[in-house]
């Protein structure tokens, strides 16, 4: 007789079947949750997004991930914060991420986001340091930046930054800028002195600095400046005095680069220390910052044997290494002079113009040059108290390509009060020719 089996096994056999139906049921639903999800998070991450046009975002240092996705999320970069999270996390970039300012283009995908991030490649600016400012000048510009972070920076020494164009992101500080600018000169002016062509009138990197500041001043071609620094240096070398206009200007207005009127036979007389007219050997300090070529100019000068330069008429100088040479160079560039302003002054309908400057109208050299028997290098107006030219002269450029000078006359010359101002008479200051005009009724 056969004997049943327990009803109690069944109904346990039954209910563990229903466990394992429900567990694969939850189990099924959930893993088709996690695919719907993940194909949803796979094309959110991988098509265009919600960008309508290109857009600057900061992405701020220190922040999570979760709130870089949350502060792009608001910006309108991507579509979902949550998932920007998350494909960071999978894909392995989300330590990766670098603070920064980035251009996100238009319909960006999330991935294209995520990958911008992690190369750090933020958005760069630019500021320009030309050759020949000074420190004030430069120290403006940075200032005056409005990209920069910080407080203002404060003043480097003049000759200390190295004029060039750099690149720096936002947040940046301004004090940082321009120490990084130091930090360029001190590294170029050191690779520079190593490579050097030693010469008696330059024994220091800071007098290097010096006379190429000066360098810098005198011209804007780049193949002049080793002639004019071996001009320089031959001077410093014979015990004869530079008399360079921007010594004189730098000792009026130092860090403001910028004399506001032409130079006249007071500020040659005038005591400053920077005065090369009237000091021996270099002045006490640079007169502005150089840039390379200057450096290179004076750290390897040209082997010459020429001791004054003129304008030439086309932008460049004429050398010359005897008095006699000059004095020509210096007929010739008055003649191109005055043929130009009685041009222009007969332009403007003055009275019978000379055809060139005439030789009566050459101011009387410097005494401290006529005791030296040397030539200065430049051309000056006579004292302003002699006469005042009708029309204000243009501001002096900070790096004025010609400078004329004139030569000592054998015959004594005629006091600067003498000077006869007649219309048409020519003034040249600073290589920048002044026509005395009519006086209309």
């Amino acid at each position: 007789m056969k004997v049943p089996a327990p009803r109690n096994a069944k109904h346990r056999r039954s209910a563990i079947s229903r466990v394992l139906l429900w567990t694969f049921l939850i189990m099924l639903a959930g893993a088709i949750v996690t695919g719907v999800s993940g194909l949803y998070a796979y094309t959110e991450y991988s098509t265009p997004g919600p960008l309508a046009e290109n857009k600057v975002v900061m992405v701020d240092s220190g922040k999570s991930v979760t709130e870089i996705g949350a502060a792009l999320e608001q910006n309108g970069v991507i579509s979902n914060g949550r998932i920007f999270a998350l494909m960071a996390e999978l894909t392995g970039q989300r330590t990766k991420l670098k603070a920064g300012e980035y251009a996100f283009p238009k319909g960006a995908s999330m991935a294209e986001v995520i990958a911008l991030i992690a190369s750090g490649k933020a958005v760069t600016y630019k500021i320009s340091i030309p050759e020949g400012f000074t420190s004030q000048m430069a120290l403006d510009r940075v200032n005056a930046n409005e990209v920069l972070a910080g407080d203002p920076a404060a003043l480097p020494p003049e000759g200390s930054i190295l004029p060039d164009t750099y690149v720096f992101r936002r947040g940046m500080t301004r004090q940082k800028l321009v120490q990084d600018m130091q930090a360029a000169q001190a590294k170029l002016l050191a690779e520079l002195w190593d490579k050097r062509k030693p010469v008696p009138a330059i024994e220091t990197p800071e007098q290097a600095v010096t006379l190429a500041s000066i360098v810098e001043k005198e011209t804007a071609r780049a193949d002049e400046r080793p002639v004019i620094a071996s001009v320089f240096i031959n001077r410093l070398d014979k015990g004869m005095r530079l008399q360079s206009d921007p010594t004189i200007i730098y000792g009026i207005v130092g860090g403001k680069g910028r004399l506001d009127r032409p130079l006249n036979k007071a500020d040659i007389d005038a005591e400053t220390p920077y005065n090369t007219y009237r000091i021996k050997g270099l002045p006490p300090g640079p007169i502005a910052n150089p840039g390379r070529a200057a450096l290179e100019a004076v750290l390897n000068p040209e082997d010459t044997d020429k001791l004054y330069f003129v304008a030439d008429g086309t932008g460049g100088h004429a050398f010359a290494a005897t008095l006699e040479e000059h004095n020509r160079n210096v007929k010739n560039w008055r003649q191109i002079a005055g043929n130009a302003a009685a041009a222009a002054a007969a332009d403007d309908g003055a009275d019978s113009p000379p055809a060139a400057a005439p030789a009566a109208d050459a101011p009387a050299a410097t005494p401290s040059a006529a005791a030296d028997g040397q030539a200065p290098l430049a051309d000056v107006a006579p004292d302003a108290t002699a006469a005042e030219p009708s029309q204000p002269a243009a501001p002096e450029a900070p790096k004025p390509q010609v400078k004329p000078p004139h030569p000592v006359s054998a015959k004594p010359a005629a006091p600067a009060a003498a000077v006869a101002l007649k219309p048409g008479t020519v003034l040249t200051v600073d290589g920048h020719s002044t026509v005395i005009p009519r006086l209309r009724p």
